[in-house]
């Protein structure tokens, strides 16, 4: 077995490609199911009873929340019901002062022009900065049981459009991407 040596330039580009690998993506959303619910027996939704807020910037993102929760129940199946609804839905949201760190950036840089090659190597210094994560949970409650069925949460940092209409459909969304659907039909 003989072993080369990299040279320069090529050390440098697998030492870029393992820094990008640090990087931390986004957090995914995550989902539980009870396995052994069967989601074609639920058909309506109502919400539980007393999850309204009584501050008046709460309430109108509580608008926008359930407004998006509703739309998608809505396209997976399921009618709102004011009596006796087969599935309680509740959510829950938080907030929490969050560290980031990077520790070091490396940029390279490979090219050339005429006849002549060329490449370059940067550094950067470690930064830490404080960022805000907003959290957000929904459940879904067999109502006949009083048994959670289903929870899905999705977390993000927060930002200035963070409390839109459309960020939030956004975030419903993506929380409740595994929802069961009901069966089309019925």
């Amino acid at each position: 077995m003989t072993c080369r040596k990299l040279g320069p330039v090529a050390a440098l580009v697998v030492l870029a490609a393992l820094a990008a690998g640090c990087a931390t993506p986004a957090p995914e959303p995550v989902s539980m199911r009870d396995p052994s619910v069967n989601f074609a027996a639920f058909k309506t939704f109502g919400w539980v009873a007393g999850s309204t807020s009584t501050d008046q910037p709460v309430m109108l993102l509580d608008q926008h929340i359930r407004a998006a929760i509703t739309g998608e129940l809505n396209r997976r199946g399921y009618v709102a019901a004011t009596e006796k609804p087969d599935l309680l839905i509740a959510y829950e949201t938080a907030s929490a002062q969050k560290v980031e760190n990077n520790p070091v950036r490396v940029g390279v840089g490979i090219g050339s022009w005429g006849g002549n090659m060329g490449g370059s190597v940067s550094m950067g210094s470690p930064s830490v900065r404080n960022y805000k994560e907003g959290s957000l949970v929904i459940h879904a409650v067999d109502a006949s049981r009083n048994t959670e069925v289903w929870q899905g949460q999705v977390s993000g940092k927060l930002s200035k459009g963070s409390t839109e209409p459309a960020a939030i459909y956004q975030a419903v969304g993506k929380a409740m991407k595994d929802f069961p659907a009901r069966p089309a039909g019925q």
